[in-house]
């Protein structure tokens, strides 16, 4: 196969921990041809999405992992799979790219995920269809709702809807000396919608990422724990991650919501899941691939390319 991944810039790639590259390797360990591009690389011309693609070839070296090839125009409906795998912000810029590549599926481009599905599934908001699962959640810009949800729980969690890695993430208690000034800034003095969510004090054992491809949920999840004195699990924030299998109500989530996913073109999602509740949906370029195969043995990069296949 010839597969094109949508990445951000592959000098900003971590080999040791990167989704995209464990991908990219299992898929070059078949013999398939690995071709990559960047967002702004789409292009509609008279009638069809072109792309500047480049070959790579990996080279099992580091940090040198590539040899690049030379760029050209390439017809994205000419290649066996395209794996949309940019990084967040979801801004304006992703959302026209989720059409220019929408484009390209009506001329028989294969699109993991399918565009209409990531402007349609927002990582936050996306919790919603599954009421029996989430936490007691709010979603609004106007500071006195925010006030109201705090004083109802005592302890919660505000967050923007658009952000990643637990950027811009706040826990706020009553009482909190600076929760005017957190509240304002979150919401851009109301002009920004954030969501708030109960705090869920099994943070403590770890905020579960669990990777659902086709539909099917892996048997390990990564638990990323927080570091002492930190509210937030994400990796990216000095959490630690610990592979562990799937809880019963781990793969009872996993299931009912794979369903979903799988039937509106999600091929690969993200679950973060903190105790029984379901947190967030990530469809964007969900990650922790290589950290369950590390420690488990088990590879999740081999799923979605018998996918692709």
């Amino acid at each position: 196969m010839n597969i094109a991944f949508v990445l951000d810039p592959l000098e900003s790639i971590h080999t040791k921990k990167d989704s995209s590259f464990a991908m990219m390797r299992e898929a070059a360990s078949r013999g398939h041809r690995i071709h990559v591009l960047q967002q702004e690389d789409l292009c509609f011309r008279e009638g069809t999405i072109l792309a500047s693609v480049t070959e790579i070839h990996l080279t099992g070296r580091s940090p040198d992992w590539y040899e690049r090839g030379e760029a050209r125009s390439e017809r994205l409906a000419d290649f066996d799979a395209v794996l949309m795998r940019k990084d967040p912000p979801f801004d304006m810029e992703y959302f026209y790219a989720t059409h220019l590549l929408e484009i390209a599926e009506r001329e028989g481009a294969k699109v993991y995920n399918r565009p209409a599905a990531l402007r349609n599934w927002n990582e936050k908001l996306s919790i919603s269809r599954f009421p029996q699962f989430a936490p007691p959640t709010l979603v609004t810009k106007k500071e006195s709702d925010l006030r109201d949800f705090l004083e109802r729980y005592g302890d919660i969690i505000v967050k923007p809807l658009d952000g990643m890695g637990g950027a811009g993430v706040f826990r706020l208690g009553k009482g909190d000396p600076n929760l005017g000034v957190i509240l304002e800034t979150s919401t851009c003095y109301g002009k920004k919608t954030v969501m708030a969510q109960r705090f869920l004090p099994e943070i403590a054992e770890g905020d579960k990422r669990i990777l659902v491809v086709g539909g099917v949920p892996a048997p390990y999840c990564l638990a990323r724990i927080p570091r002492q004195g930190e509210t937030r699990g994400n990796l990216a924030s000095g959490g630690r991650g610990e592979a562990r299998p799937l809880s019963g109500r781990d793969f009872e989530i996993a299931s009912v919501v794979g369903k979903v996913l799988v039937s509106e073109g999600i091929a690969l999602a993200g679950l973060d899941v903190i105790g029984n509740h379901l947190t967030e949906i990530n469809v964007t370029s969900p990650t922790c691939m290589q950290e369950i195969c590390d420690q488990k043995g088990f590879d999740v990069a081999k799923m979605m390319i018998d996918l692709l296949e």
